[in-house]
């Protein structure tokens, strides 16, 4: 497969999706210290260095090791999420943890999961963001956006040419897996990407009904 860009296109920014990485390991640092794998500063110190071969090897166009030390970063932020959670469970069940402290927790892995899986979808969807960008056009991968449906003309009238996703458009996707348990507007098409979607709805339930069970234990 050829590596160079469809003639017309500009490369997608990474800043979106670097902000969202770097607001899980923000998010990490406010949640109480027994529901957070080791010091509050622990995962903001591996997210920091680890960005660092991510920056280099894209710079350098390196981009099938780039891939590699992305999987590295969102599957050590994922393993951050799913301890945390686990541990608000066990924190809820054995009432260790204040309401107020545990109203925060599940506020704040709710909301980074949202953030962790829009970067997996972005990450992982029709072989990552570099391949969407050399293609003339996003017309497969492992989401049906409304955008692919069209036919080249109706795209064209759109608006849309070349339209390939970016990681808002992810990022729209996992709210609604988080807040709806479904993709609503964009079926999803590759047996991963159902399995994920999966484990992203059931960390969002296990928050929302931990919040909802707390809310009624309070009133």
């Amino acid at each position: 497969m050829s590596t160079a860009p469809a003639t017309g296109t500009v490369p997608e920014p990474r800043w979106p999706a670097a902000l969202a990485v770097a607001s899980v390991a923000l998010l990490n640092m406010i949640l109480p210290e027994p529901l957070s794998a080791g010091p509050f500063w622990l995962l903001m110190v591996v997210v920091a260095i680890l960005f660092i071969p991510l920056v280099v090897t894209h710079r350098l166009g390196h981009h099938h090791l780039n891939q590699r030390f992305a999987y590295v970063l969102l599957g050590t932020v994922t393993g951050f999420l799913v301890y945390s959670v686990w541990r608000l469970v066990l924190a809820m069940t054995q009432h260790r943890e204040s309401p107020s402290q545990l109203l925060l927790a599940a506020a704040v892995l709710w909301l980074s999961n949202i953030l962790v899986f829009a970067s997996w979808y972005w990450r992982l969807d029709g072989g990552g963001p570099h391949c969407r960008f050399v293609r003339p056009g996003h017309t497969h991968g492992a989401f049906l956006f409304p955008q692919m449906t069209m036919d080249e003309a109706e795209r064209r009238h759109a608006g849309f040419g070349n339209w390939r996703p970016g990681f808002v458009d992810y990022l729209f996707l996992a709210f609604n897996t988080s807040t709806a348990f479904s993709p609503t507007d964009v079926p999803v098409l590759s047996r991963w990407a159902k399995v994920m979607m999966m484990v992203q709805s059931v960390i969002s339930l296990l928050t929302i009904a931990l919040l909802a069970a707390r809310a009624v234990n309070i009133l």
